[in-house]
């Protein structure tokens, strides 16, 4: 594998700036609505699989960011969880999640998100996850950083090793979690794919492992990744900003040796 990671190309500084803009609203606006919410879930049901929830708030959440961006960027298209959508993958595309993590939602744990993200055919432009149980929207865009809440977020530039750390990971593998035991490396599967990829982005987790994904899930997470310092890789252990099929987020210390742990 190599961990070498592409240069993307800059964006229009106006359109980045509307899009965070925009994007910050509609994460407030779906915030104050899962935090009202959880717990009761109005509208519940399975969809093909039991474990597979969707709730009315996803579909309410979901009808309401289309309408917005409809409005506000009518030439960019929408797809979502819910109401599908199809788009040129060459050109820039709005990728929303309304609730990720909907079995925690539907339960009452506090970890589900809001997960909104500008594609284009470099990765991720744009993307803001609301995290409504600690009350914090975090934004990134290309070449901007990471904020939360409006504060600047560091690089990861102070992660050095994965002993002590943490890999959040989405149904990991027995080979996985032994490995990073040996290493005395903690593993925590937590729901939520685009919480556990923007752990890695705030320092909290030395990396993410996430299998079974679609791209709604964890665009705008990575754009979180990314803007932090992260590295990226595929499961042929490639740098790909938006990957299909598997992917490893990772502090670029410990990146390399996770990959170790996941693809062997």
């Amino acid at each position: 594998m190599t961990a070498t990671t592409r240069t993307p190309a800059p964006v229009d500084p106006g359109l980045l700036s509307r899009a965070l803009e925009v994007a910050g609203r509609l994460a407030n606006d779906a915030a104050e609505v899962i935090a009202a919410t959880a717990g009761r879930a109005p509208g519940s049901a399975a969809k093909s699989d039991p474990f597979d929830w969707v709730t009315d708030t996803d579909r309410t959440l979901e009808r309401h960011t289309r309408r917005v961006l409809a409005a506000e960027f009518p030439e960019v298209p929408v797809i979502g969880e819910e109401y599908g959508g199809e788009a040129d993958p060459a050109g820039l595309r709005w990728i929303v999640d309304p609730v990720d993590g909907t079995a925690n939602y539907v339960a009452g744990l506090p970890w589900c998100a809001y997960s909104l993200g500008l594609v284009d055919a470099d990765g991720p432009v744009v993307g803001v996850i609301a995290d409504p149980s600690r009350a914090t929207i975090y934004a990134a865009a290309r070449g901007r950083g990471v904020r939360a809440n409006g504060a600047p977020v560091p690089t990861l530039s102070g992660t050095t090793g994965v002993v002590g750390g943490l890999v959040c990971a989405e149904s990991p593998s027995p080979a996985l979690v032994e490995r990073a035991r040996a290493r005395h490396t903690g593993i925590r599967v937590l729901g939520s794919s685009a919480l556990a990829i923007t752990q890695v982005a705030l320092g909290r987790a030395v990396a993410a492992v996430v299998d079974g994904y679609h791209e709604w899930d964890v665009a705008g997470a990575l754009c979180l990744a990314l803007e932090a310092g992260a590295v990226v890789l595929d499961r042929a252990g490639r740098p790909e900003p938006l990957p299909a099929g598997g992917l490893l987020v990772g502090a670029p210390a410990v990146v390399e040796e996770v990959y170790s742990w996941w693809a062997t």
